[in-house]
């Protein structure tokens, strides 16, 4: 009997485990986080070799004493539970399909079928080989460009078709990180590329971080990021008049954020007149309740962390601080159209707080709110190709087309893939972009 063996299949199941139902214990949410993301998204991956090592475990006949068998049984339960994640994964189709049709209309979709990229809704199984190997061939990247005064924390990337049509809607990304790591290159790289690729331009900015950084810097950042699109996006192909914002976790935080306090002077200190409207927010896992206003442990202990690391101040005695900087106490009517996204297993934020927000937001917005809980999901489960986050980037895929198309004048119905393709099958412009350029690869 190998010890080692044992040992090692052990530990494959408790991963397995881990993924399939999450510690809650606080204590234990960062290690269930960490542990099970990676193990639900890598699953196919996963599977494959654990029944190859089940595989050659027979057929070297180490099956004869009850530790071999113990081992091989424990084998079997992974493979079982990591076949139940690929399940949980490929529902991410049906469940942000159904989100989108429950809010935006059975017809939402009317012409999607014509579009290349969108229409099928398969799992792409050859995108998901390689899965930390992001690329496509025919987006460019423009690198580090500065949009203010600061240094790198105070630079973006710009992902465009490599043919550079012109009058392009625009994609504002923010990573997340807990508003104290992370940067640009980490997170949203999937979505950016597959959006960039249909002819979107895509915007992936740092902001200052904590603690060197208190807050409001972080959004007053990203305004500027948003006031720099508007002026310097066109030299990239973009339509400055139409950007949707997103992002995951923290970012999830800062789009929602950038979406609710448009043009709000007190975050634009010395460009109080620049536009910084948002036409639609497509947040991840983020978070909402930002003051604790909701109660839950959660957010209690957060809003502890926050006092110290983030903001600074004692949030018993200055609540209209946190306040102000939470989305869930910012929502209103003239919110633009949002797309909240948020897995059913989040141990870093836990899904309460997603659907306390989408419920006080469907409330009194005047524009849609769609709402996709996705079982089987943990924090971050979109920050490489997977076959959920491949779901994920296809139904967000369809829920900016549909507010896109509602933007153009008498062009409700026109598929986005029509115009797409009379733009990139036209001359690629003479405008020259700043920053280093090259290839994603």
């Amino acid at each position: 009997m190998s010890w080692t063996r044992l040992v090692r299949r052990a530990a494959q199941l408790g991963l397995t485990a881990n993924a399939l139902r999450p510690a809650r214990n606080l204590w234990a949410s960062i290690p269930a986080f960490f542990a099970g993301w990676l193990t639900a998204e890598l699953a196919p991956q996963l599977l494959l070799a654990q029944t190859a090592g089940a595989a050659t475990q027979l057929a070297r006949r180490q099956y004869r004493t009850s530790g071999d068998r113990a081992a091989l049984a424990m084998s079997a339960l992974s493979i079982a539970g990591l076949g139940a994640l690929i399940v949980s994964g490929r529902g991410a189709r049906a469940e942000v399909e159904k989100a989108l049709r429950e809010t935006l209309g059975e017809d939402y979709g009317s012409g999607l079928e014509r579009l290349p990229l969108a229409a099928d809704l398969a799992t792409p199984w050859r995108d998901l080989v390689v899965p930390f190997r992001m690329r496509k061939p025919e987006v460019v990247r423009a690198r580090n460009i500065a949009y203010a005064p600061g240094g790198r924390r105070f630079r973006l990337d710009v992902f465009h078709h490599e043919k550079r049509p012109a009058g392009r809607p625009v994609l504002l990304h923010v990573h997340g990180g807990a508003w104290v790591v992370g940067n640009k290159d980490q997170q949203g790289i999937p979505l950016m590329l597959h959006m960039a690729a249909r002819g979107w331009v895509c915007v992936s900015a740092n902001y200052p971080l904590s603690p060197r950084s208190r807050w409001p810097e972080h959004v007053v950042a990203l305004k500027r990021a948003l006031a720099w699109v508007r002026e310097h996006g066109p030299e990239y192909g973009a339509d400055p008049s139409f950007v949707v914002v997103t992002g995951g976790s923290a970012g999830g935080h800062l789009a929602a954020l950038l979406a609710l306090s448009q043009n709000d002077p007190a975050f634009q200190p010395g460009f109080e007149d620049a536009d910084t409207s948002v036409q639609g927010c497509v947040p991840h896992y983020g978070v909402y309740d930002f003051a604790a206003e909701t109660g839950t442990r959660a957010t209690r202990q957060r809003l502890r962390w926050l006092a110290r690391a983030v903001v600074g101040v004692d949030p018993a005695r200055h609540p209209e601080v946190y306040r102000a900087a939470s989305p869930l106490s910012r929502v209103s009517a003239d919110a633009p159209p949002f797309f909240v996204i948020h897995g059913h297993d989040d141990s870093l934020v836990p899904v309460p707080e997603a659907r306390a927000f989408v419920d006080r937001l469907r409330a009194v917005s005047h524009n849609p709110v769609v709402y996709a809980e996705l079982a089987g999901a943990q924090h971050a489960f979109d920050i490489f190709p997977s076959i959920r986050s491949a779901h994920v980037v296809r139904g967000v895929e369809r829920f900016l087309d549909w507010i896109y198309r509602r933007s153009l004048p008498g062009q409700s119905e026109q598929p986005l893939a029509d115009d797409v393709e009379q733009n990139l099958g036209g001359a690629a412009g003479d405008a020259q972009a700043s920053g280093e350029q090259e290839l994603v690869q």
